[in-house]
């Protein structure tokens, strides 16, 4: 493999890196990125590895001796510092981020995204290792603007809405709200990992994601995840449409989402690793602002685009609207809208994101379709009595 240069022209030498929660949607994406592109090596850490299987087996694959798993649960596992002080780089990724959690398992929300991390942290600081946390956008909690009068003109005024690393507030809701129990445990580990990079000099970066959209994300309920289950909001419109349902609008779809492509994503992370010069000590925002849809809009796409690609009739009514209360539970609160700035993630790193919503939503409900219709429809067939 040829020697590539960073983006200040420099050799990029090879480093290992400890990949916690490698076995997950975007875990398995910069597996692939990193063995097909890079010359790194990767442990990969997590309880489960379906989503990476293909990347380990068989042993005459090109990358066999550059990726190795270690089926481990970071909770209360002894070999977690030996393998964080065994690499060059750690990355962050493991965390419970489905939205029906957040009020109805609060405590595993943030012990999963606080407490478990704290090690983490902890170990790369003290062994002077790289450092690379996941977070959240929903750190931003509500924006400005959605405290404004409903007619304000100031609503249309980006600075009241458009999210910044070093100038935004963090609003949240009451306590009573349990769905803020995931930001507030995200926002939290990044003011430790901040405080860290003050103190003790952690090279860190955190990356805030956007809603990063591709295959592999989440699962669908009864087929590769529990039936009862309810996976984030295209994994949800993906069964709805798989099953022939209509789409679900929580409070009739009006939040406001920007979408990003994970292989979108996943180049800008692979900046972040190859120029640490430029991402250590920095917040990067990574989404798609040319990508703003209402929940409803997106819905409506992603109908369009699954007649397309299953050559299936859309259904008379598409959709229909239900309360949040009814969806999530008791306790649900959501933020308006979410739209990244991209000034600092340009200037460092020279890059923004590429792909339409539309051409995001084709790969990835092709890939869908694919992947599930068959057991979908097995699914649904019910035995006939004798």
């Amino acid at each position: 493999m040829a020697t590539s240069m960073d983006l200040d022209g420099r050799p990029i030498k090879p480093i290992t890196i400890c990949m916690i929660g490698a076995g997950g949607f975007i875990g398995s994406h910069l597996c692939e990125k990193l063995m097909a592109e890079t010359p790194h090596k990767v442990l990969a850490l997590d309880v489960y590895n379906d989503k990476i299987k293909h990347l380990l087996e068989p042993d005459s694959l090109t990358w066999a001796d550059r990726i190795q798993f270690h089926r481990l649960n970071i909770k209360h596992d002894s070999r977690l510092e030996a393998l964080i002080k065994m690499a060059d780089l750690t990355i962050n990724l493991a965390a419970i981020c489905t939205p029906a959690d957040y009020n109805t398992r609060p405590l595993d929300t943030i012990y999963s995204n606080f407490i478990d991390a704290l090690p983490v942290v902890k170990y790369c600081s003290e062994n002077n290792k790289r450092l690379i946390h996941f977070s959240t956008c929903e750190v931003y909690g509500k924006t400005i603007g959605s405290f404004l009068p409903k007619d304000s003109p100031l609503r249309q005024d980006p600075a009241y809405y458009v999210l910044k690393e070093d100038g935004s507030p963090c609003v949240f809701g009451s306590v009573e709200k349990q769905r803020w129990s995931y930001a507030c445990a995200k926002q939290l580990v990044e003011r430790l990992i901040y405080a860290e990079g003050a103190e003790n000099g952690l090279n860190f970066t955190i990356v805030r994601p956007f809603n990063w959209i591709g295959p592999r994300m989440d699962f669908i309920p009864g087929i590769d995840g529990p039936s009862e289950g309810v996976p984030r909001v295209l994994a949800c419109f993906s069964n709805n449409l798989l099953r022939h349902e209509p789409l679900k609008l929580v409070d009739g779809g009006q939040s406001q989402r920007t979408f990003i492509y994970i292989k979108d994503a996943i180049e800008v992370v692979l900046l972040m690793i190859e120029n640490p010069d430029r991402a250590n000590g920095q917040i990067f925002k990574v989404g798609n602002p040319n990508n703003e849809v209402t929940v409803r809009q997106l819905a409506e796409m992603m109908t369009e685009v699954y007649t397309k690609v299953s050559g299936e009739p859309a259904l008379e009514v598409p959709t229909i609207d239900i309360s949040s209360k009814e969806f999530y539970g008791e306790g649900y609160d959501d933020s308006d809208k979410r739209i990244p700035d991209m000034t600092i993630i340009n200037r460092q790193l020279g890059w923004n994101p590429k792909t339409s919503l539309w051409d995001l939503l084709e790969s990835t409900l092709t890939y869908q379709h694919r992947t599930y219709a068959e057991a979908v429809k097995k699914s649904l067939v019910k035995p006939i009595a004798s």
